[in-house]
Formats: C-alpha cells, structure tokens, sequence
C-alpha cells in the first residue's frame, strides 16, 4: 500500500497534477534507474522519472502466471543467486497484487489445505513485499532527498509549552513532508495565538521519516503513543496510515488535543478529518495546521506536565550516507571497509535491529537489553522502525553510548571512521536508517557485502532481529529475510508453535532450503547468544573456504555449503 501510495504520487507528478512535489535527488533518480535497467541516454531526469514510475506500476499491477514478465524491480535488486532460488521454488513473484489476491483465494475456506504449499505461497507473498517496499524506499528518496546524517533529539522532552506542538504519526513521508513544509512557513500564525512558533515531532515511521531527511524530533512508538497526549500540551496529533491506536482519540478526550485523520481508508469515530489530496497537499498541510493552532488557544495551563527528558540522536544513516563513511577509509571500495573488519575479528558481523513493540513484553527492554548486549560483543548495528524510535529515546544513538556500552572492537571500528571522516558530530552506537519500509536499505548492505565477499547472503555474517514483533507487516518483513538468507530473530512467540510442520519449516527447514531460518527467544541476553551462534558460524565458514580457495588456487569461495 505505501508502494501504491508513492507510485500514484508519481504518476501525478508526471501529469503535472501534483505541482507541491518534484525531483529532489537527480543522483538517485540516476541509480535507481541504472540499477532497474531504465535507459538514460537522450532523456532529461522527467522522462527517466517518468519510465521509473511506469515500471513500478507495471511490477505492483501484473498480474501472476509463468509466462508472465519476472517482477523487474525486485529482480534487479537481490543477487542472481537469489532470484535463482527463488524460482527454483516456485516464489518468484511476477507482480505484487496478483501474488496478494492469488495469496487470498488460496486460504479461502476450500481452497489450498496442504500446509507446506500455503507457506510457500506466504513466503511468496513476503518477497513480493520486500519489492514494494524496495520501490516506496526508491521513490520516497528521489521525491524528499536520499537522507544524509542529521543531529536532532528524542524522548517526550521535545515538546515545548511555547510552542504549537504538532505530532505526525504513522508511515507516510507524502503527508508528513507537506506538515513540516507548512509548519515552518506558518510561525507568523503561530505567534498571532500567542505562540513562538510551531514545533512537529515523530511518531513511529512517519516520524523517523522526517527525522531522516528534516531533523524533526522523535516524541516516541508505538506502545506509548497516547503518552504525548497526555503532557497537555499537545495541540494536534496528525496521522496517516498504519500503528494508530484507535485509543488515541478516548484519550484526547481528557485534553485539547485534535485527532485529524487524514487518509480514506484510515478514520477514527470522533476525529477530526481532512481529506489529504496530493493536487492540493500544501494547502491541505495549513487546513491540518489551523486546527493545531485552535486547539492552542484551548489549552489549560494547568494540567501541562511535559518529562524533562530528552537526548540526542544522530541519525540519517541511508546506504548511500553509509558508503559515503566509508569511502573517507577506502574510497575505491567502501563496503570493504566494513567486510575487513569482521574478516579480521574487529567486528563480529552486523545485525539488523526492526520492528515493534508488543505489550506482551515491557515497552522497548528487548530492544534495549539486546542493542548493549550487541554492542558489548562488537557486533555492528543498524535500526528502522519502532525498534529506532527506542534506541533514539534512550540515547543510544550518541557517541556517548558507544563509549558506555560498545566493546574494543566496535570501539576501535567507530573511532577510525570518525578520525577518517573528521566528524565533529560522532558516529552512534545503532545506526539509524529509517521507517519500517526502509528495511530494504538494511538488506542492500548485506548484498552489498555478499558482493564483495563473492557469495551469496546465506552465507554473510548478518541477522535479523525483531525484539518486539507485532504488526501483520512484520510476519511478511520477517518472512523475506528469511527467505532471502538471513537468520532471523523474533522475541515473541508466534501462532505457530502448536504446529510441529510448520513451526519446523520455521527453524530448521528454512535454513536447508534458503539459508534463512527463524528463532524464536523470548529472553534478550538468550538471544543475543543465538545471534551470536549463528554470525559466528558463517563467518568461521568464509575464513575455512578462503582459506580452501587460496590453498587450491579458485578464482571464487566454494558455492558448495
């Protein structure tokens, strides 16, 4: 859906119906279109731009069959090595909303009751996910700007009395980009209700969104999104599409605070709505913000009660921004800088922290407990989602939390890439690299060190790990890491387990047939040793067949384990 949302905005774009966005990152729209075999020669950024977005309509709309065209932008996206197995097994999706509906007619009471062929068709569908999540990562960065580092801050202390206080909360940068654009051109309309100004701040994807490309403060997650509510002095809480709590309205109740909905097919009884049209986005962003600004005049006073906790977040870490740290070490090969490191034992291999909160643990401890236990065993790290909006929260994406909580080697790896970089603003602890859907970016640096090493990702140091997994989307997140050759985590137990079969494929014959497999462990510190296990064991195995390579003279690493 998010893929669907950003490839309409395109297709308006390119009809001269959308004047409020434009091209704002020629270099990507040029990477993207090389990498996806769009032809630039003899075409301005328009007409590539323009071919992009009818390659990704064609890839969500076709519809399946064998004879069909191959689902171009995933193809063009993961190793060779991968989209032959995936067609090997018959999961190789042509489109994204043919595998979707073929997906539900297949559970359809009477239809598919073999179990091993509806999870194929579930790991299908997962994979067609990873795709369109590939394209809304793609086209939000050539639309907003592929994010560069950014210093903001994070925890409720964001929010200032002197200030509109405006929440964007959800998974759209269409939206949350207009907020924001809007918000600064309107301090004169703040001031005239007595304000100093208008300050937005994120919650959940949105929020790190805007965090990513704008700065703008992260409030919080998912769990506690009703909490800035509940400071009295949030004037208006803007939400889009996924992670709202239909809860957040009762509470709003109790205060000033406007709910505004914004989406047709997210709505909330009791809220207000403006309908968010993409012909009119700027006009809509100041109808949203005018309702933030009465509601500031029906404050009281009394009852605001903002924590005065708050900490520093560095973040805005794309592949892109990563490569270019890199690059100041090796600028001829940058993704060697971090492969060398675990070559030689500096760095364990990298983990991939995602996902949500879930009320069945306490609000962001796996997170937090798993990240130090990481960090302590020189394990590299990066975040989206949820998972980011913790680290964020708690400080953990400083320099300050890599001198309190990193081991010698990850100690050692950061401060050569500040010294390389001349940074004045220091590396973090966990890298931030964006919203949920921006999990894509997380498996392009494990494709890019499995192109360096010359294997495929089955065989790369890197894991997954969902600490607090809730959202339907992460059971399809979840599945295409798997799939796609990575040893995955999830700290709470699944709707599976009563099924020897299926919980079986889960762990252990995913991994004979994938490389991926997943691991269920409710105990932080018990799944940091698992991770640990599995990182540790492939890294031992590349050492052994370099080793074999260059004992018998092989121009590449046996494909053969």
């Amino acid at each position: 859906d998010h893929a669907r949302h950003m490839t309409h905005v395109g297709e308006m774009m390119v009809e001269g119906k959308a004047p409020d966005y434009q091209i704002m990152d020629q270099n990507k729209l040029h990477a993207v279109a090389d990498r996806v075999g769009v032809e630039r020669e003899g075409k301005n950024d328009e007409e590539v731009f323009e071919e992009l977005v009818k390659l990704a309509k064609e890839d969500l709309t076709r519809f399946e069959g064998a004879h069909e065209k191959p689902f171009h932008w995933l193809s063009r996206s993961i190793l060779e090595d991968r989209v032959s197995k995936l067609e090997a097994c018959n999961i190789m999706p042509r489109g994204v909303f043919g595998t979707i509906s073929e997906n539900i007619a297949q559970t359809h009471v009477g239809m598919d009751a073999d179990p091993v062929n509806l999870v194929f068709q579930g790991l299908k569908t997962s994979v067609a996910d990873f795709g369109s999540e590939h394209i809304a990562t793609d086209l939000s960065d050539i639309i907003f700007g592929t994010p560069k580092p950014v210093v903001s801050e994070a925890n409720l202390g964001v929010l200032d009395k002197d200030y509109v206080n405006i929440a964007v909360h959800g998974h759209n940068p269409i939206l949350s980009e207009m907020i924001v654009k809007a918000a600064r051109e309107m301090k004169p309309d703040a001031e005239k209700v007595g304000a100093k100004g208008i300050k937005v701040s994120g919650i959940c994807c949105t929020g790190n969104e805007v965090l990513m490309r704008q700065g703008v403060p992260v409030l919080t997650n998912f769990s506690s999104q009703e909490l800035p509510i509940m400071t009295g002095a949030l004037d208006a809480m803007v939400v889009d599409i996924q992670c709202i709590m239909p809860g957040i309205r009762a509470v709003a109740e109790c205060f000033h605070t406007r709910i505004i909905t914004t989406s047709v097919n997210v709505k909330i009884p009791g809220a207000y709505h403006v309908d968010f049209v993409e012909d009119r986005a700027v006009d809509k962003a100041h109808e949203v913000i005018n309702l933030a600004l009465a509601a500031f005049k029906e404050r009281n006073s009394d009852r605001i009660s903002i924590p005065e906790i708050k900490h520093k977040v560095v973040a805005g870490f794309s592949l892109e921004a990563l490569m270019d740290i890199f690059s100041a070490v090796n600028a001829d090969n940058p993704i060697k800088v971090l492969t060398d490191a675990i070559d030689s034992g500096e760095l364990r291999g990298v983990v991939l922290l995602a996902g949500c909160n879930n009320l069945k643990r306490i609000h962001d401890n796996n997170h937090l407990e798993m990240a130090k236990e990481l960090a302590k065993n020189n394990v590299f790290m990066v975040t989206t989602g949820c998972a980011a909006g913790a680290y964020a929260k708690a400080g953990m994406m400083t320099w300050e939390a890599v001198e309190e909580y990193a081991g010698d080697g990850l100690k050692a790896f950061l401060g050569r890439l500040n010294e390389a970089n001349k940074l004045e603003e220091k590396l973090p602890l966990v890298f931030h690299m964006g919203s949920c859907v921006d999990n894509s970016r997380a498996y392009d640096l494990m494709t890019a060190m499995a192109r360096q090493w010359g294997v495929d990702t089955p065989k790369v140091p890197y894991a997954a790990s969902a600490p607090e997994a809730m959202s339907e989307k992460a059971v399809a997140i979840g599945s295409w890491c798997v799939t796609l050759g990575m040893p995955t985590h999830v700290g709470v137990y699944p709707y599976i387990t009563g099924s020897d079969l299926v919980n079986g494929i889960a762990l252990q014959i995913a991994d004979d047939v994938y490389g991926g497999y997943f691991m269920w462990e409710e105990d932080p510190h018990k799944a940091v040793e698992k991770i640990l296990y599995a990182l540790d064991d492939r890294t031992w195995k590349l050492k052994v067949h370099r080793q074999a390579m260059e004992k018998y003279e092989t121009e590449s690493i046996s494909a053969g384990w």
